[in-house]
C-alpha cells in the first residue's frame, strides 16, 4: 500500500502563449510556474517522502528539484523515461488554436483511445508506458520502504490523466473529463484489491494525513484495503 503523489510540472512559457511543448528541449518553468512549484514543495514538505522520479524533460526536472530542495526526508531523485510527455509528433511546437483546426483534434477530444498523432504517439500507447512505470516504480518503493511509504511522480499533464483514468476504472475515451493543472497534486494509492484515487488536481491543503502510520496487524491491513462501507472515518482514524 504505498502511496504515490502525481505532481504536474509548473507552468512554462510553452503553456503559457498556448503552445504544445511536447518534448521540445529547453522549455523551463517561468516566473509563475517556478512559484507554483515552490507552493507544491511547500506542502509536500511535511509528508515522509521515499523518492521521487520525475518525467526527464527540464520543467519536471526543475520543478522535482524544488520539491527536494531542503526537503526533510531528503528523498532521492530518479529520471524515468516512461512518464515523459506524450509524444506529439508532427503537432510539437504548434499553437493549440491552430492545431484545434485538424481534423484529428475531435478524435482526441472525443475518442482518444483512436487517436495517434502525425508522425508521434498513440494516446494509448502513452497511457499504457506511463501506468507501466508508475505501477512499477510504486511496488518497488513498497517492497524496499514498505507499506507505508509515500513517494512523488513528477509528470505531464496528458500523461498524469492518464494514469488517473486507469486507477478510476475510466475508459481512455472518457480521460478528457479529468483536468490536471500545473503544480496540482492528485494521490493514487495502489491495494491488492483495487487503486485508491485520494485526490485529484489539488492546490491547497494540509498533506500531512500522508504521514500516519500504515496498519500493522494482518487484519488491520486487509481492512485498509477494502472499501469502507459507509464511508469509513477517514485518515484521521488511522493509527
Amino acid at each position: 500500500m504505498a502511496t504515490v503523489i502525481l505532481v504536474r510540472h509548473g507552468r512554462t512559457s510553452a503553456n503559457a502563449s498556448g503552445t504544445l511543448a511536447g518534448r521540445t528541449p529547453g522549455v523551463k518553468l517561468d516566473e509563475t510556474g517556478t512559484a507554483q512549484a515552490r507552493r507544491a514543495a511547500e506542502r509536500l514538505g511535511v509528508v515522509p517522502l521515499s523518492a521521487v522520479v520525475t518525467s526527464p524533460l527540464e520543467r519536471c526536472r526543475q520543478t522535482a528539484k524544488i520539491i527536494t530542495a531542503g526537503h526533510p526526508a531528503a528523498p532521492r531523485t530518479v529520471s524515468e523515461r516512461g512518464i515523459t510527455e506524450c509524444d506529439y509528433g508532427e503537432w510539437q511546437g504548434r499553437l493549440l488554436k491552430d492545431l484545434a483546426k485538424e481534423k484529428i483534434w475531435g478524435v482526441v477530444q472525443t475518442q482518444p483511445s483512436a487517436a495517434t498523432f502525425p508522425g508521434g504517439e498513440s494516446l494509448q500507447a502513452m497511457q499504457a508506458r506511463s501506468v507501466e512505470a508508475v505501477r512499477r516504480h510504486d511496488a518497488a518503493i513498497e517492497a524496499e520502504h514498505g507499506s507505508g511509504a509515500v513517494w512523488v511522480a513528477v509528470s505531464h499533464g496528458d500523461i498524469i490523466k492518464s494514469v488517473l483514468a486507469d486507477a478510476l476504472g475510466m475508459h481512455l475515451d472518457l480521460f478528457q473529463r479529468l483536468h490536471v493543472d500545473p503544480a496540482s497534486v492528485s494521490i493514487v494509492r495502489y491495494t491488492g484489491t483495487r487503486p485508491y484515487v485520494l485526490a485529484t488536481n489539488t492546490h491547497d491543503g494540509d498533506l500531512s494525513w500522508l504521514a500516519a502510520p500504515p496498519a500493522k496487524r494482518t487484519r488491520r491491513r486487509k481492512a485498509a484495503e477494502d472499501a469502507p462501507v459507509g464511508g469509513g472515518a477517514g485518515p484521521s482514524a488511522r493509527s
